[in-house]
């Protein structure tokens, strides 16, 4: 269709000086500025300037690093073209960590939007590019690879919805606004899995610790950090600081790390905390984590002037996670507090009637199967019931060839121990390891983990291309009630269950259904394209079965 122009020049006056060609000094254009230095860095940029803005970054110390300089033109670039190609090439620049980057969040404005042929150069434009990059030994990796990378999924420089963008508006305004306050403050943001919480946050944080570094801005200055009590997202995050200028591993932690270093001594309270998968934050004490106060989020808000919150109470898993309305007002108590709603999904592309049956089903409800599987083109959500375990399992195998991501998941039904030894779980034709913990890489980008089973621990808050999930023996079904029946007695996470002394002997047993439905939630919610389900339970597996009748 539109063909591309691409130059490459050494990054210095006069070689720059020699570009005449008409669509580099005429129209908008993408540029990346870099270098093959033992620890590459590169500045990824547009412009309807050329000659101006490369006289800008010569002048500029940091940029001055940079040898070598590469333009990408097209004969009908607009503006927008060029934003959503320097957006691209950021992302994927920061999912492949050859480079550090030198940018800084040029603007706020950095919402999803539509204008003429996006589509060609989103998908088809960028990618001739980006072959062109790796041609060049520029880049490495293939796109595809990289997409399924959850630094990609989590990139600050991700393009926000319109609901996400007003949100990150929302948040940093509110830190304006309650920064010198002498009361403590606290934000909380509410959605369901896959609404796109903890993308909203990691863009919000990357732009305040810009901020943080800008002498104009009211949050120069600020100590902020993000916590997350969640082993496998605390990699994801360090991982995206290696290759962003204002973003340091330092500044993200465990929530008890975190409060044990400010308690100690005489810390100064950090300014703005920001808190992702806060539903793991653990509200009693637990010692043999080194937590030795009443709850997380209260020592949090405690140590910080501004606390930013992201909140599921359906993902809550276990007795010392638990927060009910009570706690929740205790702990807001004689604080400013707003809280947000996240309504829109965006991890599973799939219909409306799609996602209510899996509403229904965490809510014990089997609903006949979704309509719109009945006429599903070959691109939609697939979502299947498979009476052989082996047989799922090879289907997902034969997804992760194809598109790569797709792995089985199951509830926490089978032994498993912190022994160092495997454990596996067992079911007709199928015999795997399952929640192995121990990778440097988060569990699913870990080649041979298709060969394992993962729990909801090594998944919760990460998608999948395919999902596989295996429904253990907790999980049955009731023909005379007409509805799921969870046998908490089956479940083997012993952890989950510990006792309180502040949750009533009558709430016990509901609040045990309730962990185990909200653990199927968060599984059944990990596939982009795709959910297949296996029931282990016979009475399960009949009723599953019998929808295809």
């Amino acid at each position: 269709m539109n063909s591309k122009l691409i130059q490459i020049r050494k990054f210095e006056k006069e070689p720059i000086q020699e570009i005449d060609t008409a669509y580099f000094n005429n129209y908008p254009i993408v540029y990346i500025l870099y270098n093959d230095a033992k620890s590459p860095s590169a500045y990824i940029g547009q412009t309807v300037h050329l000659q101006r803005r490369m006289k800008d970054h010569l002048k500029n110390a940091e940029r001055k690093i940079l040898k070598t300089a590469l333009f990408i033109g097209n004969e009908k670039f607009n503006q927008s073209a060029t934003y959503n190609v320097e957006t691209n090439l950021i992302n994927f620049f920061i999912a492949e960590k050859k480079y550090k980057l030198q940018n800084i969040s040029q603007t706020l404005d950095n919402k999803m939007h539509d204008y003429y042929n996006k589509e060609y150069y989103d998908q088809i434009f960028f990618e001739s590019i980006w072959e062109e990059l790796r041609a060049q030994d520029i880049v490495r990796e293939s796109l595809e690879d990289l997409k399924n990378k959850d630094v990609f999924k989590l990139s600050p420089y991700k393009e926000l919805s319109a609901e996400q963008m007003d949100l990150k508006y929302h948040i940093i305004d509110y830190c304006k606004k309650h920064i010198d306050d002498e009361q403590h403050s606290i934000f909380f943001i509410e959605g369901d899995a896959g609404t796109g919480k903890s993308v909203v946050l990691s863009s919000t944080f990357n732009t305040i610790q810009d901020l943080s570094q800008d002498k104009g801005s009211k949050l120069y200055g600020t100590e902020n950090y993000l916590l997350v009590n969640h082993q496998e997202m605390l990699k994801t995050y360090k991982d995206i600081s290696e290759t962003l200028p204002n973003l340091k591993k330092k500044n993200f932690m465990k929530p008890t790390s975190f409060v044990n270093r400010k308690t100690t001594g005489k810390k100064s309270v950090a300014d703005i905390v920001f808190v992702d998968e806060a539903h793991l934050l653990l509200s009693k004490k637990d010692s043999y984590n080194n937590f030795n106060q009443d709850n997380h989020l209260e020592e949090i808000i405690k140590q910080s002037k501004v606390t930013i919150v992201v909140y599921d109470r359906k993902q809550v898993l276990k007795f010392k996670s638990f927060w009910d309305t009570k706690l929740i007002d205790h702990v807001k108590r004689g604080i400013h507090s707003e809280v947000l709603m996240l309504t829109n999904q965006f991890r599973i592309r799939a219909e409306e009637d799609i996602l209510n049956w899996m509403d229904d089903f965490t809510n014990k409800q089997i609903s006949p199967l979704p309509k719109s599987l009945t006429n599903a083109g070959q691109e939609n959500f697939e979502l299947k019931i498979f009476s052989d375990a082996g047989e799922m399992y090879q289907k997902i195998k034969q997804k992760n060839k194809k598109y790569g991501l797709s792995r089985l998941v199951s509830t926490f039904d089978y032994l498993h121990k912190k022994d160092g030894k495997d454990y596996y779980i067992e079911e007709p034709h199928l015999k795997l390891p399952w929640n192995r913990t121990h990778y440097k890489k988060t569990w699913a980008e870990v080649e041979d983990t298709i060969n394992e089973v993962g729990s909801i621990y090594t998944i919760q808050g990460f998608d999948l291309n395919y999902v596989g999930v295996i429904l253990g023996p907790s999980v049955s079904y009731n023909f005379e009630k007409g509805q799921l029946e969870i046998l908490t007695a089956n479940y083997k996470d012993s952890e989950a269950f510990k006792a309180r002394d502040d949750i009533s002997a009558d709430q016990i047993e509901v609040l045990k259904e309730q962990i185990i439905l909200n653990s199927i939630n968060v599984l059944m919610k990990r596939g982009i394209h795709g959910l297949y389900i296996y029931a282990s339970d016979p009475k399960l597996r009949q009723k599953l079965m019998s929808l295809y009748d």
